[in-house]
């Protein structure tokens, strides 16, 4: 499958582009591009020498040479995922896929009407581990409560071990358009909240805390999910930017179970911690899911359960390559063989319709009523 991939910083160069080159059998990178013409010549160098590289995804669109793409830029991927499905490309889009509801729909019913694979970069759903966590959900009875804990380090410390080629020479006004373009639909999701609902929406909601709301789809598919009760804090004022990324911790409704969400921003914490707990009737299970940055960074499941009247303890390990891996074999599986996709475009409305409905709990405690699509 010939690759062109779209948008070269972090999660290109510290992930994709290094299990690319594991993958080099099945997988050839044939034609790179960033808005910083730099960066995609030097990224094409050093990464094998594609033959071709820009800084317009046009071009990458447009290039007979390729089969597919990868769409890793910052921010929303739904003007490029449709760009791409129109010319004919099979998409493995970064998430979030869309801000809005509406386009990840719509996205869903291109991809199907052009007969081509549309597969979101939610990566935990392919760990290894995730088909045994499911299997093992029986051992617990019935869930009778979740509780996901993600402890969240600053960035920088999670990536220093990576070698990160950098430029400066991106076009402002293409930045520019994309940051402008991004508020606008997070205006047509929410209405016009203003800060710092925009950003905790776009930022928090969108860049981390979709990620565990995949985890759940993974384990336990989509039942009817909801939240009673959110909040954020402290130093919340309506109309000001948060300096930083918040403490969130919402309580809800997984189907008929009790759901438990606490996701926190801890700058000085030494490693990032993101673990599933799922308590049921005979049994408790713990899914330990590791760093984004770690490239054979293993998930670990323990099970505890009571078999013919005595406890039992279970501890697995996944295997060395990690969901990032899984994803792209998955990929070219969907692409070359017809296989289905797991994390679909449909999958992604469920999540922001989810993630729509938190911001709208966590703007009414401030007084800040959410309109758009969240408007009934």
């Amino acid at each position: 499958m010939r690759l062109g991939i779209v948008g070269l910083g972090l999660i290109a160069q510290a992930v994709h582009l290094p299990n690319l080159r594991d993958l080099r059998e099945t997988h050839e990178v044939v034609h790179v591009c960033d808005l910083s013409a730099t960066l995609a010549a030097r990224v094409a160098a050093e990464h094998g020498g594609p033959g071709r590289h820009s800084r317009a995804a046009r071009e990458v669109f447009a290039d007979p040479a390729v089969d597919a793409v990868l769409l890793l830029t910052p921010g929303d991927h739904a003007d490029l995922a449709r760009a791409a499905l129109a010319a004919g490309k099979h998409v493995l889009a970064e998430k979030p896929l869309a801000l809005t509801v509406a386009e990840a729909r719509e996205l869903d019913e291109l991809a199907a009407d052009r007969n081509l694979v549309l597969q979101v970069g939610y990566m935990k759903m392919y760990d290894p581990i995730i088909p045994r966590a499911r299997s093992e959900l029986a051992a617990v009875g019935t869930p009778r409560l979740v509780r996901i804990t993600v402890l969240h380090p600053a960035d920088a410390p999670q990536f220093a071990h990576v070698r990160l080629l950098r430029a400066d020479d991106a076009d402002p006004v293409a930045v520019a358009a994309a940051a402008a373009r991004r508020r606008e639909r997070a205006a047509a999701a929410l209405g016009d909240v203003g800060e710092p609902f925009c950003s905790l929406y776009t930022d928090v909601l969108h860049g981390s805390v979709v990620h565990e709301l995949s985890l759940l789809r993974a384990l336990f598919g989509e039942p009817p999910l909801t939240f009673a009760h959110a909040q954020i804090g402290p130093g919340v004022r309506p109309g000001t930017a948060l300096p930083e990324p918040p403490q969130l911790q919402a309580l809800g409704m997984l189907g008929d179970c009790q759901l438990s969400l606490s996701w926190n921003w801890l700058p000085g914490h030494p490693e990032y911690v993101e673990e599933i707990a799922v308590f049921g009737t005979e049994g408790r299970l713990y899914l330990r899911m590791p760093g984004p940055y770690l490239r054979d960074a293993r998930a670990e499941l323990v099970v505890e359960s009571v078999r013919g009247g005595e406890r039992a303890t279970t501890r697995l390990v996944s295997e060395h390559r990690t969901g990032f891996t899984h994803e792209l074999l998955a990929f070219h599986a969907s692409a070359t063989e017809g296989a289905p996709v797991l994390s679909t475009a449909a999958g992604a409305a469920y999540d922001t319709a989810a993630l729509q409905r938190l911001t709208s709990l966590l703007a009414a405690a401030y007084g800040v009523q959410t309109r758009g699509e969240t408007t009934p």
